[in-house]
């Protein structure tokens, strides 16, 4: 019994990765996409919010994410990011401030905490 409820749960966590792999690999430049915190934000996104979901677990720390693609979006353009990724080839950060929807900590500062990003190159 033991078995097949660890061939069951590894065939789900793996049916889900590749699922959550997929949705960010085809995403078109400025589409968002909600992921457990614990999972990496794929290259060419930034996290653009926090919340606590019973869905990525329990806990006190925020443990969700907003990601947003940022690959293919043309030069000058200027978005909000929260500062716990760092800014993908490109982009340089202009400003930086804080937003309550970038707490990405059990306990959060007012210290400044998101950047404006600006596409150079």
């Amino acid at each position: 019994m033991s078995r097949l409820r660890a061939v069951a749960l590894t065939l789900g966590c793996t049916a889900a990765a590749l699922t959550m792999t997929m949705t960010t690999a085809h995403a078109a430049p400025g589409d968002t996409t909600n992921m457990c915190g614990s999972t990496l934000t794929p290259s060419g996104f930034v996290d653009v919010q926090w919340w606590n979901s019973a869905a990525c677990g329990s806990g006190f720390n925020p443990n969700s994410k907003q990601v947003k693609q940022l690959t293919g979006l043309p030069v000058g353009t200027v978005v909000n990011a929260c500062a716990s990724t760092w800014p993908p080839a490109g982009w340089t950060i202009v400003s930086s401030f804080y937003s309550s929807g970038c707490n990405y900590s059990a306990v959060p500062s007012f210290n400044n905490n998101s950047w404006q990003l600006k596409r150079v190159s």
